[in-house]
């Protein structure tokens, strides 16, 4: 909820209610700082876009050609849903953030800039993954994207609050929050590298990156209860 306030000349403030409860001033963003929302919401959008344009088309003259075909393409099938949802995790965690930011300096969108190169990667990466053999190699090569893309993003989450970029009523602790879940998420991909070496078990290391960011999640709750 967001209610217009007077805040003097040149300026103009609003008082919303954020999703924790909490109530606060904040700015409107600049023109470059919105400029950049918008060109990333697009590069986004246009990567999922090609994801779907890129789909293996079933063969066949009858139902079970047509089913048959289907199921021979169906890591296909699988590698695009799952980079849908990870391109989406993604652009949704950014998208979180980013409605705190007011202002953007020239480290901001270099930074924002790599972490799209890692979001645009990520449905090659899956490609590169899908096949049989090889296993280490394009295991390790979709992690390390994965690794990088939260580092990037947890170093924007860092830069933000450090260099004046977040609006007055941006909710509290957003910014550390994020930080402290790249870093947990990083962490389980860049653990699962080494552990790929042992075979199917690496999985289990990108399994555990949601469970370790609720972790990071109820514990910043309960400090901020406790507090």
């Amino acid at each position: 909820m967001a209610v217009a306030k007077d805040s003097g000349p040149g300026e103009s403030l609003a008082v919303r209610e954020h999703e924790d409860g909490t109530v606060g001033e904040e700015t409107h963003p600049t023109p470059a700082a919105e400029r950049m929302l918008l060109f990333t919401d697009a590069v986004v959008a246009i990567a999922i876009t090609l994801l779907a344009l890129e789909l293996p088309l079933p063969q066949g003259h009858t139902n079970s050609e047509l089913w048959h075909s289907a199921t021979e393409d169906r890591r296909d099938y699988q590698a695009f849903l799952i980079s849908f949802a990870v391109v989406w995790a993604h652009w949704s965690s950014h998208r979180r953030m980013f409605r705190a930011v007011r202002r953007l300096d020239g480290v901001l969108s270099g930074i924002n800039g790599l972490w799209l190169l890692m979001v645009v990667l990520i449905p090659f990466a899956m490609k590169v993954l899908a096949p049989d053999g090889a296993f280490q190699a394009r295991f390790g090569f979709f992690a390390v994207i994965q690794t990088l893309a939260a580092l990037l993003f947890g170093l924007m989450a860092w830069h933000i609050p450090r260099a004046g970029l977040a609006g007055a009523g941006a909710p509290p602790g957003i910014f550390s929050d994020a930080l402290e879940r790249s870093i947990a998420i990083a962490a389980c991909f860049a653990v699962s590298v080494p552990v790929s070496l042992t075979g199917d078990w690496a999985y289990l290391c990108w399994g555990a990156a949601p469970i370790a960011t609720r972790l990071v999640s109820r514990s910043r709750s309960r400090s901020r209860s406790r507090a």
